[in-house]
């Protein structure tokens, strides 16, 4: 058992293997090297990260690439046409990362907009757009935003990203389950190239089927991605170490897990912090918009309790409200507290996975909650409501994804008791594709709202969320599609939404 669990944890160590390889500076292709596209990530004031993966035969299992390392060069201008290239240099597609690339570029001016791509022997990349965020003590007029989740590749079309792609944002926030890791199903819209993930080859076929969409891949480009995941990137309802399949052994879990995190890393525009050693990776973090939002990513995965009572809708009770349950492991819990009191933030932004709103989604006196939820860990969901109340957070909104739904919800520390007053906001994003087509659910939310005061809106279609915020007003837009079976579906807005600063809860706009 412990040299299984050490060969887990030195399953992802690639730089430190890979450090000293020479990189191959002149190769040659026979099909272009960029079929993945191009996308920028985690900004800073002065800096970004730049990714691409070279991989000129994406479904195969080395991608179609020679067993070593290749030499790439990349260039950051001011203006789309490259006419004024202020950052340029060398980065190495190493092999043992699967040729993927993750330039840390410093030394920008911040707050503004520029272009980048990337070359390879005699190709280039597309062009991406990327930009910095405004220093932390400055005092930006508006951040615009817009958040997704769960993207079930077979189930539906990215049709939503066309759409976000030319939506005027800043920056986007994916929520998790950017893949799922199912086994193909056929009589889908469209078909997974492989069976149920393992290893990391299974991974990586998996992320670059799915990188291959050019919806994602435009959605990608137009500005910087701030990402985290949910648990299809790895295996559904996994919790911390533990298998969703019963009786598994924990060690050769905590391989798979290695597995799917450096594959995860090797496709998202991730800083080095997020290297992956073994079956670990860090991944949750913040960011500032200036003086008018904090961003705080967090990971409600890695860190978290097995889900009470087998897993299944229940009550809340001893089991789930135990100070013993926590979806967010002690030190994740102690850094989102420092962090939200040290806030500058007119809006305090938990951008996480799973709906805090305590939701009874069962009709008359028996009460049913989801145990994958924060109503699984409901003694820590009301501690942080409780922290954030008594500390006088300033605006706390919380984003959500996972469960194919869209949410308003007004929280308190008790959602159970509609006489506490609302110490926060949360908006959750249905999913880009997962459950296919959906509908409206307009019968269901007048069920919810009765049984629930915190609901204030749901809807069952398929979309994301597009986010305004100002020093006054917060609004959410939720846009939807009317189809993701086909690829011509139709995109519209379904609902807004908005919360005053220094007033929480949202109201329709």
């Amino acid at each position: 058992m412990n040299r299984r669990l050490f060969l887990a944890t030195i399953a992802a160590l690639p730089t430190l293997a890979e450090r000293g390889s020479p990189a191959h500076s002149a190769p040659r292709f026979q099909e272009n090297p960029f079929t993945l596209g191009v996308a920028s990530g985690d900004p800073e004031a002065t800096g970004v990260v730049l990714w691409t993966k070279l991989a000129p035969s994406p479904l195969d299992p080395d991608g179609g690439m020679p067993p070593a390392s290749v030499e790439v060069t990349w260039e950051l201008a001011e203006d789309e046409s490259f006419a004024k290239i202020v950052k340029a240099g060398k980065a190495t597609a190493a092999r043992l990362l699967g040729h993927s690339v993750h330039v840390e570029v410093e030394g920008l001016a911040p707050d503004r907009w520029y272009w980048y791509r990337f070359h390879a022997g005699s190709a280039t990349s597309p062009v991406g757009r990327t930009r910095t965020l405004p220093t932390p003590d400055s005092s930006p007029e508006r951040l615009r935003f817009a958040f997704a989740s769960c993207q079930h590749y077979e189930t539906g079309y990215f049709t939503a990203y066309g759409q976000l792609a030319k939506d005027d944002l800043d920056l986007v926030f994916h929520l998790g389950d950017y893949i799922y890791e199912y086994a193909a199903v056929d009589s889908r819209p469209r078909r997974h190239a492989n069976p149920k993930l393992f290893t990391l080859t299974d991974y990586r076929i998996r992320y670059a089927q799915y990188r291959s969409d050019p919806l994602l891949q435009a959605a990608h480009a137009r500005c910087p991605w701030f990402v985290t995941w949910d648990d299809h990137e790895v295996e559904n309802n996994y919790a911390s170490e533990l298998s969703e399949r019963k009786g598994a052994d924990v060690a050769e879990f905590l391989i798979q897990r290695a597995n799917a995190y450096q594959a995860y890393y090797e496709f998202m525009p991730l800083r080095r912090r997020s290297i992956p050693r073994g079956p670990d990776m860090q991944l949750y973090r913040k960011a500032s918009f200036g003086t008018l939002a904090e961003l705080l990513i967090l990971d409600t995965r890695q860190y978290r309790s097995d889900q009470p009572n087998g897993d299944t809708a229940s009550p809340l009770n001893e089991a789930a409200l135990s100070p013993k349950q926590s979806m967010l492991g002690q030190s994740q819990r102690e850094w989102l507290q420092r962090a939200l009191k040290a806030s500058p933030g007119t809006w305090n932004v938990l951008a996480q996975q799973v709906m805090m709103g305590m939701v009874d989604r069962t009709v008359g006196p028996e009460q049913k909650y989801s145990m994958d939820q924060w109503p699984g860990y409901a003694y820590e969901r009301m501690a942080l409501a409780q922290f954030m109340a008594e500390e006088k957070i300033k605006n706390p909104v919380v984003l959500t994804g996972d469960i194919h739904t869209n949410w308003v919800n007004n929280l308190r520390v008790d959602d159970r008791k509609p006489e506490l007053p609302v110490v926060a906001t949360e908006f959750v994003g249905t999913s880009i594709s997962s459950g296919g087509n959906g509908s409206d659910g307009l019968a269901t939310l007048t069920t919810l709202r009765a049984e629930n005061p915190c609901v204030q809106f749901f809807n069952q279609q398929r979309g994301y969320v597009r986010c305004t915020v100002t020093k006054d007003t917060w609004q959410s837009d939720y846009l939807v599609v009317d189809q993701v079976s086909k690829p011509e579906g139709v995109v519209s807005k379904r609902a807004s939404f908005v919360v005053e600063a220094g007033k929480p809860g949202a109201k329709p706009a």
